[in-house]
């Protein structure tokens, strides 16, 4: 009898896992939003497809993870991916891309199309850092760990980051100046940007729970 009520809570307690099929569900119902996330990352198509297809790997390795944190989990195992594949710690900070971004944008709606091209014209780091913090919403300290940096670096690759989005965006679709409509980087950045955020829809990661 006791054996049985030992099975019946070993059984109960792994039912609250998410398993690999409960994972590879999530890769095929966020398809979009997890290339998205891949591609804002990595900053190449291929680059994305590659850690698209590392994340489904990761996130079906058996971890125990709860069904409820499955979507966040698989979230990060794509963020984990894409540093694993780009090391962006090893790029000068003030190197930019130099790569055409419009092959691949035929897979983004056309509505992200300008707040995308401009994350990826942001240096490797800046873009970690602010789709990170920014758009996952990420402390500055699960981003430091996240990514080997000192936490004291994240808030000023975020400045630096929202600083370069905003000229790109009012270079490329200017803005009239108001009251209403500041013409600030910051600001304009902080305008445009949550767009993609709004695409994402990324549940909070439970508090307390260690990124690293």
């Amino acid at each position: 009898m006791g054996k049985t009520r030992r099975d019946e809570r070993e059984s109960a307690g792994r039912s609250a896992y998410a398993t690999p099929a409960n994972f590879k569900r999530i890769f095929s119902e966020d398809i979009n939003t997890l290339y998205l996330l891949s591609l804002l990352l990595t900053g190449t198509p291929d680059k994305a497809e590659e850690c698209f297809v590392e994340g489904i790997g990761e996130s079906t390795k058996g971890n125990y993870v709860f069904k409820e944190w499955a979507r966040s989990w698989a979230r990060r195992t794509i963020i984990q991916s894409a540093i694993r594949l780009i090391a962006p710690m090893d790029y000068f900070p003030t190197v930019s891309r130099n790569a055409d971004v419009a092959h691949g944008m035929d897979k983004i709606p056309l509505i992200l199309h300008a707040e995308v091209r401009a994350i990826l014209e942001l240096a490797p780091l800046e873009r970690f850092v602010f789709v990170m913090s920014v758009l996952e919403r990420y402390s500055d300290n699960d981003c430091s760990i996240l990514l080997g940096c000192a936490r004291r670096d994240i808030a000023t690759l975020r400045t630096r980051a929202l600083q370069q989005l905003g000229m790109f965006l009012r270079s490329k679709y200017p803005m009239e100046s108001s009251s209403e409509n500041p013409a600030a980087p910051e600001n304009i950045a902080m305008i445009t940007t949550p767009l993609i955020a709004q695409y994402f829809a990324a549940p909070e990661w439970p508090a307390g729970v260690s990124l690293g």
